[in-house]
C-alpha cells in the first residue's frame, strides 16, 4: 500500500483527482475552492485538497481514475465517489452525509420530524437487533453516496404509519412511506437500490446517469421549464399522476421524471427531440423509444409504455463500438456549432488559424523550386574515376583540355 494511502486511512478527506490540461478541472475550480472554504468555516472534520494525476500517476492508477475531475471521499479504510452535480451545495451536502454515521438514530418525534422537513426520501430501520438489521447496516454503507439511512422506534414514527410487523424497514419518499417485503421485494439491497430515487422527480443529466445501474427503464417528460405550455403541463401532469396511480404495477419496471431541456437527450439519441415530448430510455444500453403517435390522455401513455415492455415496440440505440462512434462525432459536431453560435468571432480564430497554417505549409510545398543540377566549372578537371582495383582509370577533362602528346604527333 503506497504512503498515501495509510495517511488516507487515518484522516477524513475529500480529493479532486485533476488533470492541468482538462477544460472541465478548470472550470470547477473556483466551486471547489467554495467547498473547502465553507467546509473549513463549519469546522467540518473532512479535509479538503486536490491531486495533479499526471504528476502523481501511480496514485491514479491505485486509485483507477479515469474521468476528470473526480471526486472521492475518503473515511477511514473506505472510500466513495461523488456521481452527483458539480455544485458547491450538493458536494458539501454529500461531504457531509458520507463522513457522518452511516446509521443515525431518531430519538425523539420532533427529531423525526426535521429531518423528514429536510430531506425527500430517507430509509428507516424501526425495531430491535436482529439480522435483518446487520443487512439493512451492509446495504447502507453501499448506498450512503444516494441517501440517508436511519433507525428509529415504533414511538417515534408519525401516527399514520401503520406496521404489521416488527423490526421493519420503510423508505418515506412521495409523502408516503412504503415497507420492505421480503418475500415480495426480493434482496434487501436490491429493494433499496430501486427506492433510493422518488417515483417522481425533475431528472438531470446526473441522476440519469446512476440510472443505468438499475434494472429500471426511465419514462420522461421532456420539457422546456423556462418557456412551459399546456402540453408541457400535461405531460407532466400525466407522468405524474401515472407514478402515483400505477406505482404498484410498474415499480419494478419503471422510473418516472421530468428534464428540463432537450440538450442531453440530443446527445443521446444523436438527433433533435422536440419539446415537449415523451421518450423511454434504457440506460443500460443506451437505448430510447419514442411514441409513433401523439400522447393524448393517460391510456394513451399506458399503452405507449405497455408496447415498450412487451417489445412490440423497439428500443433503437446501444452502446457498441460503432453507436459510440457516431455518438462521439454527434457531439463534437454539437460543441463546434454550438461554440460558433456563442463566439462566431473567437471560434473561427480557433478553428481558422491552424487550417490556415496548414494551407500556408501545403501552398509554400506545392510552389517552391527544386534547385538547378549543379554544372561543372569551365576548365575543372572532374574528379578521376576509379577501377575495381581502385587505381586511377580514366580522367575526364574539360573541352578546353589541350590535347594529348600522340594528338599532336598525329597532326
Amino acid at each position: 500500500m503506497c504512503l498515501l494511502c495509510i495517511f488516507l486511512s487515518c484522516h477524513f478527506f475529500i480529493l479532486q483527482f485533476y488533470a492541468p490540461w482538462c477544460a472541465y478541472c478548470h472550470t470547477f475550480e473556483p466551486i471547489w475552492h467554495e467547498v473547502g472554504a465553507e467546509l473549513k468555516s463549519m469546522g467540518s472534520p473532512v479535509n479538503v485538497g486536490k491531486i495533479d494525476t499526471t504528476v502523481h500517476t501511480s496514485i491514479a492508477s491505485e486509485f483507477n481514475i479515469c474521468g476528470y475531475p473526480t471526486i472521492k471521499l475518503f473515511k477511514g479504510e473506505l472510500s466513495f465517489d461523488y456521481k452527483g452535480p458539480r455544485t458547491k451545495d450538493a458536494i458539501i451536502e454529500f461531504t457531509n452525509r458520507v463522513s457522518g454515521p452511516v446509521v443515525r438514530p431518531l430519538s425523539s418525534v420532533q427529531l423525526f420530524q426535521h429531518v423528514m422537513s429536510r430531506h425527500d426520501l430517507i430509509f428507516v430501520y424501526i425495531g430491535r437487533e436482529l439480522l435483518l438489521k446487520k443487512e439493512y447496516y451492509k446495504a447502507a454503507t453501499e448506498y450512503i453516496v444516494h441517501t440517508y439511512f436511519f433507525t428509529a422506534s415504533e414511538e417515534v414514527l408519525p401516527k399514520a404509519v401503520t406496521l404489521q410487523d416488527v423490526p421493519a424497514i420503510a423508505v418515506f419518499k412521495d409523502r408516503t412511506y412504503y415497507l420492505y417485503n421480503e418475500f415480495l421485494d426480493g434482496d434487501l439491497s436490491s429493494w433499496i437500490n430501486r427506492e433510493r430515487f422518488p417515483s417522481y422527480f425533475q431528472i438531470d443529466s446526473f441522476s440519469l446517469y446512476q440510472m443505468g445501474e438499475l434494472s429500471k427503464l426511465v419514462a420522461l417528460a421532456v420539457v422546456d421549464e423556462k418557456n412551459p405550455s399546456e402540453e408541457s403541463i400535461r405531460y407532466k401532469t400525466l407522468m405524474e399522476r401515472l407514478s402515483t396511480e400505477y406505482r404498484d404495477h410498474y415499480k419494478s419496471d419503471y422510473q418516472f421524471g421530468f428534464m428540463d431541456g432537450n440538450e442531453y437527450i440530443n446527445g443521446l439519441i444523436m438527433g433533435e427531440v422536440e419539446m415537449p415530448s415523451i421518450i423511454v430510455l434504457n440506460m443500460t444500453i443506451d437505448g430510447y423509444c419514442l411514441p409513433e403517435s401523439k400522447i393524448e390522455t393517460i391510456e394513451d401513455l399506458l399503452r405507449f409504455l405497455n408496447s415498450v415492455l412487451d417489445g412490440s415496440a423497439k428500443l433503437p440505440g446501444g452502446n457498441g463500438f460503432l453507436q459510440h462512434a457516431k455518438r462521439s462525432l454527434y457531439k463534437a459536431k454539437s460543441t463546434v456549432v454550438s461554440m460558433f453560435q456563442a463566439a462566431p468571432f473567437f471560434s473561427c480564430f480557433v478553428f481558422g488559424l491552424p487550417v490556415g497554417i496548414v494551407a500556408l505549409v501545403i501552398w509554400a510545398t506545392c510552389t517552391a523550386v527544386p534547385a538547378d543540377d549543379e554544372k561543372p566549372v569551365e576548365g575543372a578537371t572532374a574528379s578521376p574515376v576509379l577501377d575495381a582495383h581502385g587505381k586511377k582509370a580514366i580522367e575526364l577533362q574539360s573541352d578546353s583540355t589541350e590535347k594529348t602528346s600522340e594528338a599532336k604527333k598525329e597532326d
